[in-house]
C-alpha cells in the first residue's frame, strides 16, 4: 500500500458537521436503552446539589464515551464532534461530568454499584450474554484483584500494593460458562496497599446473589480464586449461597503435612506443558502429575466452623540449571501447587478438577481487556469518583460484550473490547436528514457489514435504515 499520487492528497481540513467516527453507538446505545440504563440510574442514583442532576444523562454518556474508547475525562469531548449531537443529543462536556464524578460519597457508589447489577440483569435477560436458558453445566466465578498504575502524589488512595506498583486495587469478580465469555458481576475499588481478601467475601456474595437473579438460577456454581483469597470468611460465605469454592492455598505446616501423605502410587500424569499423548497406552507422557488427598480447612476455628473437602495437588519437577552442564540430580525434587475445593470427586475428579482450577486464569484477559480501554488510567485525584468511573468502566465491557454476542458472530462473542469497537464501535458515517428521519450512510466494503446490520437490525426500531 502506497499513498495516492494520481490524485495527490493536498488538503485536509476539519469542516464537514455531518460526519460521525463512531456510528456504532447508535445501536449500542439503543440497547443500553432497551436495558433501561438512564432509568436505572436516575431512580437510584442521589447524588445531591446540581452537579448531581440528570444522573441518569450522566452515567449513560460516561458509559457510551469508555465504550467509542475514552480513557480519561476529556476524551469525553469524543460524543460532542461532528453530527454527534444529532444522533445521541444530550452529550455533556468534560468539566460537568468531571464535576458530576467529584460530587459522589461512597454511599452513592454503592448506588451506582446497584445499577451496574441490575443492568447486567436486565441485558442477560434480553440477549444470550449469559448463554441460553437450555445451557448446562457449570457457571464459573473468577476472584481477583489488579493493581491500577496511578501517578501523581494528590492521588487519593494510592499506594505501593503487593505488585511493587504505586497505584489502586481494582477487586472484580467475573461470570462465565461454556458457551458464554466472562461479564463482571461485581467490582469494588480499594486503597492501593490494601490486602487481597478485604472486601473479597462481599464482592463474591454479590456475585453469587447477582447469578440467582437469572436463568442460571438452579446450576452448579463454582468459585474459584488464587492463594491471596484462601479465608476462612470467603470460603464460607461462597458455601452459604449454595455454591462451591476452589481456592489455591498457601504451602504452610498443615498444607505440607497432607502433601506428604500423598501415596506414590496416587499420582496421575496430566496433559502439560510438553506433554505427548501415548496412543497405545492411552495415558499422557508427562512431567507432570496430579493426587489428592481429603482435607479439613481451617481447623483452627471450632469444630461446626470447620470446612471438609479436598487438597488437589499438582507436582512438576523442579528446575536444575545444571542439568545442561553433566550435573545430573540424583533424585527427583518436585514443585508443588496445591488448591482447596469442596466439590465432590462425583462432580470432578480429581484431573478435570485441576483442569477447571487453573482455567481460573481466564480473569487475567479481563484485567488486561480493562487496562487497555477505559481502566489505563483512573483520572480524578478523588478516590470515590475513580470507584464510579470503575463501574462505569465494567458497565462499558458488559455492554460491548453484550452487543458483540447480538451479531451472532461466534469470534466477536469472544473478542476483546479493542477488538469490538474497532469491528463495530469506531465505524465511520454519513448523516443524512428526509423527512424528518436520520439515514446514516457507512463505509462502502465494510469488513463486518453484516456484524454491523445484524446488531442494528436487532436492537433499532424500524422503520429506520442503514446504507
Amino acid at each position: 500500500m502506497q499513498l495516492s499520487h494520481t490524485p495527490p492528497v493536498v488538503s485536509a481540513t476539519f469542516d464537514e458537521p455531518n460526519l460521525v467516527s463512531v456510528a456504532g453507538l447508535v445501536p449500542l446505545i439503543a440497547l443500553a436503552e432497551q436495558a433501561g440504563l438512564r432509568e436505572l440510574a436516575d431512580e437510584h442514583v442521589r447524588v445531591p446539589t446540581d452537579k448531581g442532576a440528570h444522573a441518569g444523562l450522566k452515567i449513560s454518556s460516561l458509559v457510551a464515551g469508555m465504550a467509542a474508547g475514552a480513557d480519561s475525562i476529556d476524551d469525553m469531548a469524543l460524543l460532542r464532534h461532528g453530527a454527534m449531537g444529532k444522533i445521541l443529543p444530550g452529550g455533556y462536556a468534560p468539566s460537568t461530568l468531571g464535576s458530576f464524578l467529584r460530587s459522589f460519597t461512597f454511599g452513592h457508589v454503592r448506588q451506582v454499584d446497584a445499577v451496574a447489577s441490575r443492568f447486567l440483569l436486565k441485558l442477560a435477560a434480553r440477549t444470550a450474554v449469559l448463554g441460553s436458558a437450555d445451557d448446562t453445566g457449570w457457571v464459573m466465578v473468577d476472584l481477583d484483584d489488579t493493581i491500577v498504575e496511578v501517578h501523581g502524589y494528590r492521588k487519593q488512595g494510592a499506594a505501593f500494593g503487593y505488585s511493587g506498583v504505586r497505584g489502586l486495587n481494582a477487586l472484580l469478580a467475573t461470570v462465565s460458562g461454556q458457551t458464554f465469555a466472562p461479564v463482571i458481576a461485581a467490582q469494588r475499588l480499594r486503597k492501593g496497599n490494601v490486602g487481597s481478601p478485604r472486601g473479597a467475601a462481599r464482592a463474591a456474595s454479590d456475585a453469587l446473589a447477582l447469578i440467582a437473579r437469572t436463568h442460571l438460577a438452579g446450576r452448579p456454581v463454582l468459585l474459584r480464586a488464587d492463594s491471596a483469597f484462601y479465608s476462612h470468611t470467603l470460603v464460607r460465605a461462597v458455601l452459604k449461597t449454595g455454591a462451591d469454592a476452589s481456592i489455591t492455598v498457601r504451602m504452610d505446616p498443615a498444607i505440607k503435612r497432607a502433601i506428604a501423605s500423598i501415596d506414590a502410587a496416587a499420582w496421575t500424569t496430566i496433559k502439560y506443558t510438553d506433554a505427548i499423548y501415548d496412543q497405545d497406552a492411552g495415558t499422557w507422557v508427562s512431567k507432570a502429575e496430579v493426587a489428592e488427598v481429603p482435607f479439613t480447612a481451617f481447623t483452627s476455628k471450632k469444630r461446626d466452623e470447620q470446612v471438609a473437602g479436598r487438597l488437589v495437588v499438582r507436582r512438576i519437577p523442579d528446575l536444575n540449571p545444571k542439568t545442561d552442564q553433566g550435573q545430573d540430580a540424583l533424585f527427583t525434587t518436585w514443585r508443588y501447587h496445591a488448591f482447596f475445593t469442596t466439590t465432590a470427586p462425583g462432580q470432578l475428579d480429581t484431573v478435570t478438577a485441576d483442569q477447571v482450577h487453573r482455567r481460573h486464569a481466564i480473569i487475567e484477559n479481563v484485567h488486561a481487556d480493562l487496562k487497555a480501554s477505559a481502566l489505563a488510567h483512573l483520572p480524578s485525584g478523588v478516590f470515590n469518583a475513580n470507584a464510579v468511573w470503575l463501574t462505569c468502566a465494567v458497565m462499558a465491557f458488559n455492554l460491548t460484550r453484550t452487543a458483540a454476542t447480538l451479531t451472532n458472530t461466534p469470534t466477536l462473542a469472544r473478542a476483546t473490547t479493542a477488538t469490538i469497537r474497532r469491528t463495530l464501535i469506531a465505524v465511520p458515517a454519513r448523516v443524512a436528514s428526509t423527512a424528518r428521519q436520520l439515514h446514516l450512510h457507512l463505509p462502502a466494503r465494510w469488513p463486518w457489514q453484516t456484524a454491523w446490520s445484524t446488531l442494528y437490525d436487532t436492537v433499532t426500531p424500524q422503520p429506520a435504515t442503514s446504507t
